[in-house]
């Protein structure tokens, strides 16, 4: 009997196991063939079922997809050599051989082909050339540079372009969010991203033979690294507020905080590269230095914030206009200016000539003077640079466009004497149309003489004599 009742037990036992073990076989082990090719189809399958989720969805004021996209295309990659010969074009420059190559970032600004970067990006290069985010490539012309604010301006033979649209740095805020585009460390248009934390900076790291320097600078959070200078910061809307230009560092790298060049200054600097190949630059003619409350209450002054004028030079705008040392200037043209940097940055965005309103405090109350801004030769006219037309024992002379024309060329200079001396002495022969050098076309004399004006060591001329004949020359220079 006991036998039988432990056999049924048994059988019951191995009964409710059987039961149970099908429902969880049947509830938690997946034994059915999969249908499906690959496992995106699986995923797609199976999130098409599952509600959106709002929280992935950013708001458009933080929205930086179609400010990269517009703006990527107008920033380029500018490399440099810094020897005789020809350009040739090195991915590893960057990391190999400092004192030979080197390279940064610039920005497009116009359709057909000027480019602004920084001085220090292409200072003292004997090639430039710059490279688009698509790869195409273009050997550059150095138009002017500006080492008291470190601008350069470039061109290329290019048309219909992509540019970077100027924007207004003025109506910039603390805490407006801002793009940096560049090429750090040879990785090409890479986008970054923070706020401005300052503007009016001023880093002492610019140096200018005069004592010229502009430091202005916007500081942001958005990460900087060799290479980026010359790049853009810009504001959401795409628009240029300023040229990366320095970060504040003490290993090399990216810390924090970063430094660009505000797009009120560079545009005043290009206009005058282009125009006149050199900055013309305003000047009030004083020595300064910022109020703070310590020299405030020292001088008894009526104002804890301004700049005071320590000295007035001889035969200067502010002179002139009668002001005098112990003045503190508190605005010019109704804007507010509380530092040096802030003065400097307003009187810099004008040539010589332009009349501005000083606001000052002079002892126990505030006065207003018209000044006319003057040039470091203390004249109120703009500067030119002379045209040679002799060089080193070679005469030239412009072409008309019938003989450029015959020879298919759309620019060039001509031979038209020649003495002796470095030209003569390399084979070249009276008559010889120089159209291009070291790779560069050259359009007129004005355009010869600023080419030349930033070469060094050896070039390459290239052109063509009246008959047709193709002529190759090596210069030293």
């Amino acid at each position: 009997m006991r036998s039988y009742l432990f056999v049924a037990v048994v059988l019951v036992a191995a009964c409710i196991g059987g039961v149970v073990g099908s429902i969880y076989t049947a509830r938690f082990i997946d034994t059915s063939v999969s249908t499906y090719q690959s496992i995106e189809e699986r995923q797609n399958k199976v999130l098409a079922k599952a509600p959106r989720d709002s929280s992935y969805q950013l708001p458009a004021a933080l929205n930086f997809l179609a400010t990269a996209k517009s703006v990527t295309p107008g920033v380029v990659h500018i490399r440099t050599s810094y020897g005789p010969g020809d350009f040739s074009f090195n991915p590893l420059a960057f990391r190999q051989d400092w004192s030979a190559r080197s390279s940064g970032s610039g920005v497009i600004i116009s359709d057909d082909g000027y480019v602004v970067t920084n001085y220090h990006v292409i200072e003292d290069a004997t090639n430039i050339e710059v490279v688009m985010n698509n790869n195409q490539r273009f050997y550059a012309k150095l138009v002017g540079t500006d080492p008291s604010t470190d601008l350069a301006l470039l061109k290329v033979k290019a048309r219909q372009l992509p540019f970077v649209k100027y924007g207004n740095s003025d109506e910039v805020q603390l805490g407006e969010w801002v793009l940096a585009i560049g090429n750090p460390f040879d990785l090409n248009s890479t986008v970054t991203a923070g706020i401005i934390s300052a503007k009016a900076r001023n880093i002492g790291i610019l140096r200018d033979r005069n004592n010229l320097q502009v430091e202005a600078f916007l500081q942001t959070d958005a990460a900087v690294n060799p290479g980026n200078s010359g790049g853009a910061l810009v504001n959401l809307q795409g628009e240029l507020i300023g040229i990366n230009s320095a970060i504040a560092t003490s290993n090399g790298g990216y810390q924090g905080y970063s430094f660009a060049i505000p797009v009120s200054l560079v545009k005043k600097v290009m206009d005058d590269l282009v125009e006149f190949g050199q900055v013309q630059r305003g000047l009030l003619g004083v020595q300064i230095t910022d109020v703070n409350a310590e020299l405030a209450e020292q001088l008894g002054l009526i104002v804890s914030q301004g700049v005071l004028v320590s000295r007035v030079n001889d035969k200067s705008a502010a002179q002139q206009a009668g002001m005098l040392e112990g003045d503190v200037i508190v605005s010019i043209d109704e804007h507010r200016v509380n530092t040096v940097s802030e003065l400097q940055e307003w009187v810099a965005r004008n040539r010589p000539g332009k009349e501005l309103t000083v606001t000052y405090a002079r002892g126990k109350s505030m006065q207003q003077v018209k000044v006319r801004l003057r040039n470091n030769e203390g004249l109120e006219s703009i500067a030119r640079k002379e045209v040679k037309y002799e060089l080193n024992g070679a005469t030239i002379e412009d072409v008309n466009y019938k003989t450029l024309a015959q020879l298919q060329l759309e620019g060039g200079v001509r031979v038209k004497a020649l003495k002796e001396g470095k030209w003569k002495k390399s084979g070249m022969k009276e008559g010889f149309i120089i159209g291009f050098v070291d790779k560069l076309p050259v359009n007129n004399v004005e355009d010869f003489n600023r080419i030349l004006e930033f070469k060094k060591g050896g070039i390459l001329v290239e052109g063509y004599y009246a008959n047709g004949e193709r002529g190759t020359y090596g210069i030293e220079w």
